[in-house]
């Protein structure tokens, strides 16, 4: 993917997880870091818990599905972190 792909699916996965986990987003440059390190995370979990490989591809519902969950999954574990001090 290029720069230009992983900022358009980091906006779009950052700023669904920020409204689904936290209720409102994070701006945009907070949603495209948010976007770009689920996808990564995203891939990863795909490849380890579901085996399989090449889900990140480019602008389409597949990737930004699994930008979205990863962005989601590390929301969530953050909002662990943050109850409990």
């Amino acid at each position: 993917m290029g720069i230009f792909s992983w900022v358009v699916v980091g906006v779009i996965a950052g700023w669904l997880a920020g409204l689904i986990v936290k209720g409102k987003g994070f701006g945009l440059l907070g949603n495209i870091i948010i976007g770009v390190i689920g996808a990564i995370v995203g891939g990863w979990l795909a490849g380890v818990l579901f085996n399989l490989e090449n889900t990140i591809t480019g602008i389409n519902f597949t990737t930004i599905l699994v930008a979205f969950l990863g962005a989601a999954a590390i929301l969530f574990v953050t909002s662990l972190f943050r109850r409990k001090r």
